[in-house]
């Protein structure tokens, strides 16, 4: 179980990697469509390449991130009556899914979209647009992305099997104590309260 904890680490170690670089994409993917909007608007210039760019980047943030939200516990479940069970039976209820739905679709979605790209690449597809770029990048993401969200699912199940037996930490639990949903809002109260002080204080 520890080796296997270990490998379960390093794949973690893999998605984090990935996650954080996927952070900077969402940062380009800004600049390039603030770029061509202003471009169309001011000069009335438009580039098929750096609009089909832009589709790109937006493709490889959502899969290439998913391994890593996997990771996080991000994901949306539908929880509102195994959160009511017993820690252990919420565990055995993840295996289920994981072993019985998620690793059977994504691996379905992996085989399926080798071949998907593969036949791009040897083709050199290119974009039907004028100026537009090749294809087989954007198709490339797919089985990447599958491949590291299979990574995470190997890895939580890993955890999971671990946790019953008493090797790990539950990898369901928040780390933080609260909800993605539940921080965003705490921070735009503050933010709101920073930027009304008087209303802030009137409440109080």
């Amino acid at each position: 179980m520890k080796i296997l904890l270990k490998v379960a680490g390093g794949i973690d170690a893999l998605n984090s990697l990935v996650g954080r670089g996927v952070t900077w994409l969402v940062l380009i993917v800004a600049v390039i469509s603030a770029g061509n909007a202003v471009m169309r608007k001011l000069f009335n210039l438009s580039s098929n390449a750096w609009l089909e760019l832009q589709w790109y980047l937006f493709g490889a943030i959502f899969l290439l991130a998913a391994g890593y939200t996997f990771l996080r516990n991000e994901h949306v479940r539908v929880d509102v009556l195994s959160q009511r069970l017993p820690e252990r039976t919420q565990v055995g209820i993840e295996i289920f899914g994981v072993l019985f739905f998620l690793l059977p679709a994504a691996c379905l979605v992996l085989w399926l979209s080798i071949p998907f790209f593969w036949d791009s690449f040897i083709a050199h597809e290119l974009s039907s647009n004028t100026d537009g770029l090749i294809r087989w990048p954007a198709k490339l993401l797919i089985p990447v992305g599958f491949g590291l969200l299979i990574l995470a699912g190997i890895s939580h199940l890993i955890k999971c099997i671990g946790f019953l037996r008493g090797n790990c930490n539950n990898p369901m639990a928040v780390s933080n104590g609260k909800s993605s949903e539940e921080a965003l809002a705490e921070d735009i109260l503050a933010a709101q309260q920073a930027g009304n002080p008087d209303q802030s204080a009137q409440g109080r």
